[in-house]
């Protein structure tokens, strides 16, 4: 059904007040309704809204409105000195291509929006009780669906039932809050053990639901289903964004569609983005206007007073009676039309073809192509690729862009000894001070489990790692184990001790067990103390199969180490180990444990019990009540994690720190993962000084960011302490410190620092931090994410780059440019960023010049034709001039000009900093280029009208006329553009060879088939005759070959100045790279790390991570499993 509201993305508010109603299984009265349908679109333009917003956007470029004037001027009768139709001809065009260029790049979206909606999804048919395959587009409000493991949800679900106890599932979330825990959702215990189809579609029932709206953890609605009244609540949303994990399906119910789905709301409209070239240019064309006025006013006034001095020897003009008022504004109108190419009009579509094809080899590259996942760089809007060269400041996700999201059991500390898996270079096992440092195998761990004098302590580690959890075991039946846990670190911690022959494979509600050298051990499940951020640990209480009670703990360190009894012989050595851990940026968790008396359990069983039921502040109880036995442990040892990274990520963010840009990372992670991943991504440096703000109010936060601003600005701290900062703050005080009295201090700091990272932090306040960069500094701003909750920065910022290839497709949908991998960023800005930046530079300043060195002989001329207003070539070959003749130059230097090779650019990386800087392209450049025009057109005319005076005899003894005039001028102005065009060149290919000798030999063979064929076809008529005039006469030869020369002798002086005495960094790298000289830099690298270990250890004792976090309730779920038992018809959990 046609609806319009989705092409002008309209919300349906539904204003009435009333909740919304979802009928239950009635597909036609939920039709009445009018819901919206299942579609998306990221796209910038749909057929209603293109040419409103694409006229907008072209028109709101000064020039095209410039030339749409000039265009209405032109069709006045007797204004126009050149063909009324020469401008408007030329703007067509222009608006053409830059229509193709954006319908083109809009289609892409489009397809990438249809990839995505034609996603398949099972849906209840009411009519065969069955579930049959849909598309997403066709899902509706209402519909009941089916979701398999791993698979996202298609929109906004009510939970109804799932195949794990009591309706229970997980659900992953990082790509709407970017946390990397899993949380837990659960079916209302009314439709909890609705399993079949069948018992679905007899459900009748409906859902008073709130109205569609952005918040992702909040909702209230109503089920009333067969007679009952379910209240809902946000256990039971399924958002669509996330995937279902570690559950083998769900069914829900569809209440929130396409738009109306809570992260649909929480994304914006496609912005239009203009660059800062962009914004420069329009600026100048401005001022061009200005001049351009001036000139007009000038030649006007030259004719009004010409004629008045003039009156009594031009009555063949028969100019008696006429209002010098009158002549003046139709002069002025006249030259306006004769002077309007100063502002080149080919300049833009020029422009938008360069980009087009610099965006077409951006996407070509196959050094940025993924291939495990098939995945090539992708341009989404080819306007920005400029900006790409002059990026300061990154702004980056963490989950699922700097790492994988994926947990792997590195190292393992037992008894003083390190184990690992494949031990690193140099890191062989040897006893330093008395202590055993570096590694030992995992095979040696076999080994000493059996023989080494504390295998019992070995023994007692690898139970703690498999039984001291919340994991749920999934035995498929070819023997393998699939661990469901709700933390990814948990679940890598188990596999770890499977791995080391400690496997945890049975789960029932008050035991688990496990097999250990082929014999099983079960162990009596008695209590769990859960973690939580304050406790930082978590434990749990088992009755071993020896009789024994033990209390198992893991946490972080700073917990553990300080609730040890005094007879623990392994602190000093584990501690030096999780120092080392810490410097690699792995996640270390202490283990410990105790063996408790039973009497002292029974107690402290009671204590607990009392606790658990307690109706005021029962979370506290517990924890008071948890605290009284984990005392007096003994530490086992500690474990490593490494949150593995993307390939590439810490040489990445090392080179573009190199760069000059700062990197900013905003996570919805723990502040110690941020601070871990920061360590092993090399964001964070050993040498750099943590600046933390993690407060709780908004008058502590206030306090903080001045202390430490009065520290950085109390000229105290070194110029080395200064430039290795870097800032810690939380989401809490974030919050604070965005709010206007705050924001100033907030950023002061933030830019003193080479790195910032903010932990626990919104979408929304992702897209604030942004914001505020943006708003407060002249620096372009890059943000780069994969998920959905990165949506928001990605297009508050200047440029937005989109991970794809991964789970969450939304971030690349709706950035500029989508990449497969982070590490692929540092090509696509040193490279093709600042190629990109420079050619374009180089070809809007040369388009400029050579339309002033050309145009403004115009001027020079109506002060020798008597303030006529005569042109002084004919207006088809001014337009030629640059449609044909000059048209190839700027697209060789703006697509094929290399100044640089991408070697050299990678292995210097300051040279980003030209672009950060805007040394190719900026005001003082642009009229740098724009007088150089002014002089070459002054030197040009003055050289003409001097020879033309002198030498301007034919053979036949007549004198050449005002055209050949024209055409020898017009010569020497293509000879001079197309030299300095030469002489700014780089790089020389055959493109080049086409492009400027190519041109000039073209007007050569052009012109005379021109003159001769024009005429005679009742076209540019004023070449009757003129061919012998011009290539008969040596003086027009003379001419061509000697002005330019002296044009250009100061251009190439000024080039052998400045390489030769005054070079700038790239021409010293120019000249490395022409000479193949070899780099021999001095190297430190060895006395640098030595340097630099003496110093991690001695910052990393205070910034250690540990590797654990967990959902509060675990204990009441993992008692519901009971893993021996079979899967039933439709899979769920007997």
């Amino acid at each position: 059904m046609f609806d319009i509201r989705r092409y002008f993305k309209k919300h349906n508010d539904e204003d009435d007040g009333s909740p919304r109603v979802i009928h239950i299984n009635d597909r036609s009265t939920n039709d009445r309704f009018r819901y919206y349908d299942n579609h998306i679109s990221t796209t910038k333009y749909n057929f209603v809204t293109f040419v409103p917003k694409f006229l907008f956007e072209q028109f709101s470029k000064y020039a095209n409105l410039f030339f749409l004037f000039t265009s209405v001027i032109q069709q006045v009768p007797s204004v126009s000195p050149t063909n009324r139709y020469t401008t408007i001809g030329t703007l067509m065009i222009v608006l053409l291509v830059s229509a193709v260029k954006e319908i083109s790049e809009d289609l892409k979206r489009n397809a990438s929006d249809n990839e995505l909606n034609r996603s398949k999804i099972e849906v209840l048919d009411s009519a065969t009780s069955h579930y049959v395959t849909k598309k997403w587009i066709n899902a509706k409000v209402g519909d009941i669906v089916k979701v398999k493991g791993g698979d996202p949800f298609p929109a906004d679900l009510i939970l109804l039932s799932s195949s794990e106890p009591e309706g229970l599932c997980y659900i992953e979330t990082a790509n709407l809050d970017g946390e990397t825990n899993l949380k837990i959702k659960q079916a209302k215990e009314e439709t909890a053990h609705l399993m079949s189809p069948q018992e679905l579609i007899r459900c009748q029932g409906k859902i008073l639901s709130e109205k569609p709206n952005s918040s992702l953890y909040t909702y209230e609605g109503t089920l009333y289903l067969d007679g009952q009244e379910i209240p809902l609540n946000p256990d039971q949303l399924l958002l669509r964004g996330a995937n279902l994990r570690n559950t083998n399906w769900i069914q829900g119910i569809i209440i929130f569609t396409g738009h109306e789905t809570k992260l649909m709301r929480n994304a914006t409209a496609t912005p239009i983005k203009k660059t800062d070239v962009e914004r420069i240019i329009n600026l100048q064309v401005i001022a061009l206007f200005g001049i351009l006025l001036t000139l007009s006013i000038v030649s006007s006034i030259g004719d009004v007073l010409t004629i008045t001095w003039n009156k009594n020897d031009i009555g063949y003009l028969h100019l008696e009676g006429k209002s010098k008022t009158n002549m003046f504004f139709l002069d002025l109108l006249t030259y306006w039309i004769l002077f309007s190419n100063l502002v080149p009009i080919s300049l833009f579509v020029t422009v938008e073809v360069i980009k087009y094809y610099q965006a077409y080899l951006i996407a070509s590259d196959l050094d940025m192509y993924y291939e495990p996942t098939d995945t090539p760089t992708v341009v989404r809007t080819s306007s920005l690729v400029e900006e790409l060269g002059q990026i300061e400041y990154i702004f980056s996700d963490k989950t699922g862009t700097l790492t994988r999201n994926i947990m792997e059991f590195k190292t393992i500390s037992i008894g003083g000894r390190c184990y690992i898996g494949t031990i690193p270079e140099d890191k062989q096992a040897e006893v330093v001070d008395g202590i055993e440092m570096g590694y030992y195998t995992f095979d040696q761990l076999q080994e000493d489990r059996k023989h080494h004098k504390n295998k019992h302590v070995i023994d007692e580690a690898l139970t703690l790692l498999a039984a001291c959890h919340t994991v749920i075991p999934e035995v498929s039946p070819n023997g393998t184990i699939k661990y469901q846990a709700a933390s990814p670190d948990e679940g890598a911690l188990v596999e770890g001790a499977a791995l080391l022959g400690y496997k945890f494979h049975i789960r029932r509600p008050s035991s688990i067990t496990m097999t250990v050298d082929g014999q099983e051990r079960v162990y009596e499940l008695l209590n769990i103390c859960e973690f939580n951020s304050t406790r930082k640990r978590m434990s749990a209480i088992f009755k071993c199969p020896d009789g024994t009670i033990k209390l198992y703990v893991k946490g972080a360190d700073t917990v553990i180490l300080s609730r040890l009894s005094d007879d623990n012989e392994f602190v000093e050595a584990t501690s030096r180990q999780l120092e080392d851990f810490a410097v690699e940026g792995l996640r270390t968790l202490c283990i410990a444990s105790r063996a408790i008396p039973e009497e002292e359990y029974k107690q402290w069983s009671k204590a607990y019990n009392a606790a658990a039921i307690s109706l005021d502040d029962r979370s506290r109880k517990l924890d008071e009540v948890a605290e009284k036995i984990e005392k007096d442990l003994f530490l086992l040892g500690a474990t490593a994690i490494e949150d593995k990274l993307q390939d590439g990520v810490p040489e990445t963010i090392h080179i573009l720190q190199e760069a000059g840009i700062k990197i900013w990372v905003l996570t919805g992670d723990r502040q110690e993962t941020a601070i871990n991943i920061g360590m092993s991504c090399k964001l964070l440096s050993d040498e750099m000084n943590l600046l933390v703000v993690n407060e709780e109010t908004k008058a502590d936060t206030r306090r903080n960011l001045q202390d430490k601003l009065k520290v950085l600005n109390s000229n105290q701290l070194s110029e080395d302490d200064l430039n290795s900062l870097a800032l810690v703050i939380d989401g809490k005080s974030l919050g604070f410190a965005l709010e206007e009295d705050l924001e100033d201090m907030l950023l002061e700091i933030g830019v003193m620092c080479k790195a910032v990272i903010c932990c626990r932090v919104s979408p929304l306040q992702k897209a604030l931090v942004v914001k505020l960069v943006k708003r407060k500094k002249k620096a372009l701003l890059l943000a780069i994410g994969d998920g959905a909750n990165d949506v928001s920065m990605i297009q508050a910022a200047h440029v937005g780059v989109g991970i794809s290839g991964m789970e969450g497709m939304q971030a690349a949908r709706s950035a500029d440019f989508a990449i497969g991998q982070f590490k692929y960023l540092k090509k696509l800005l040193l490279v093709h960023g600042s190629w990109s930046y420079q050619r374009i530079s180089l070809a809007i300043l040369f388009s400029f010049y050579k339309n002033i060195t050309f145009y403004m002989t115009q001027f020079w001329y109506v002060f020798s034709n008597g303030f006529s207003g005569q042109s002084m070539v004919e207006s088809w070959t001014l337009t030629f001039y640059n449609v044909i003749f000059l048209v190839l130059p700027p697209f060789v230097l703006g697509i094929f000009d290399q100044y640089i090779s991408a070697n050299m650019l990678n292995q210097y990386p300051k040279l980003y900093k030209i672009g950060q800087k805007g040394h190719f392209f900026n005001v003082e450049i642009f009229w740098s280029w724009a007088i150089n025009g002014f002089y070459h057109s002054a030197i040009i005319y003055i050289a003409a009208i001097n020879i033309f005076k002198y030498g301007n005899q034919l053979s036949n003894g007549m004198i050449a006329d005002h055209w050949a005039f024209g055409v020898a001028v017009y010569t020497t102005c293509l000879v001079t553009s197309l030299g300095k065009a030469a002489l700014i060149s780089t790089q020389w290919t055959k493109f080049t060879l086409v492009a400027i000798p190519g041109s000039l030999l073209l007007w050569i063979i052009l012109f005379p088939i021109y003159a001769v064929v024009a005429p005679r076809i009742n076209v540019s008529k004023e070449y009757w005759g003129i061919l012998s005039h011009v290539y008969g006469c040596v003086v027009y030869w003379t001419m061509i070959i000697c002005v330019p020369v002296l044009c250009l002798m100061r251009d190439f002086l000024w080039k052998y100045y400045k390489r030769t005495w005054s070079p700038e960094f790239y021409h010293k790298v120019q000249k490395i790279q022409k000479y193949q000289i070899q780099d021999h830099k001095p190297r430190f690298s060895s006395f640098q790390k030595t340097i630099r270990k003496v110093r991690q250890v001695h910052r990393m004792r205070k910034q250690r991570g540990f590797a654990f976090s967990q959902v509060e309730g675990q204990e009441n779920i993992v008692r519901k499993y009971d893993t021996t038992k079979r899967r039933g018809t439709y899979g769920e959990l007997e």
